[in-house]
């Protein structure tokens, strides 16, 4: 069984020139990606405490992700790179929450599903950051980054699939992904991860 689909559309090859053009402003939102994605994980926890199979993931995720909150802060700290000092809006996550269904059992199954096409986009966008660093030590850790982010991304297809008949989660999949990649393609490009 397949746990998520592929992205859409392959970030541009202007995104990985504007993050090694500007490594320090991509950590900065680096970090504040992490950051949001357990306070995401967490809040999942606190708006559905009655689903109780998906409850131990998300807070294992939750945990994984500020762990790498806690390893991006390490990196910026050597390189004397302070955190924002607010957390700017994300337009693409915002582009996206706009299409979360409305629907209390919808809007549950589109969280979910957001939250693997996320960590998917992050997968291809950390193995590209990989792929373009020299320094073997941050090459080591943005290859970690991916395969973890690989992990979420399919715990939140799995963690659907609790709920919601197969075909109603992969059908809903593939909207997502469309809708995710069509976002990004109408973005300004810069040293973010989205």
């Amino acid at each position: 069984m397949k746990l998520n689909l592929d992205i859409a559309f392959p970030s541009k090859p202007e995104w990985i020139e504007a993050v090694m053009g500007d490594f320090n402003a991509f950590l900065q939102d680096h970090a504040d990606c992490e950051r949001k994605a357990s306070a995401t994980a967490m809040s999942l926890v606190a708006k559905y405490p009655n689903r109780i199979e998906i409850i131990p993931d998300l807070i294992d995720t939750a945990v994984e992700e500020l762990e790498h909150f806690q390893q991006v802060y390490a990196i910026m700290a050597k390189r004397g790179v302070q955190l924002l000092h607010s957390i700017p809006e994300d337009p693409y996550i915002k582009s996206l929450i706009k299409r979360i269904h409305s629907g209390i059992k919808e809007r549950f199954l589109d969280r979910l599903l957001l939250g693997s096409v996320v960590e998917t986009r992050g997968v291809e966008r950390f193995r590209l950051v990989e792929e373009a660093l020299e320094d073997p030590e941050l090459k080591r850790f943005y290859k970690m980054l991916w395969v973890s982010e690989a992990k979420h991304g399919h715990l939140y297809v799995k963690m659907a699939l609790n709920y919601f008949p197969e075909e109603k989660v992969y059908d809903r999949l593939a909207w997502w992904v469309q809708q995710e990649g069509e976002v990004l393609d109408s973005l300004v490009i810069r040293p973010a991860l989205h």
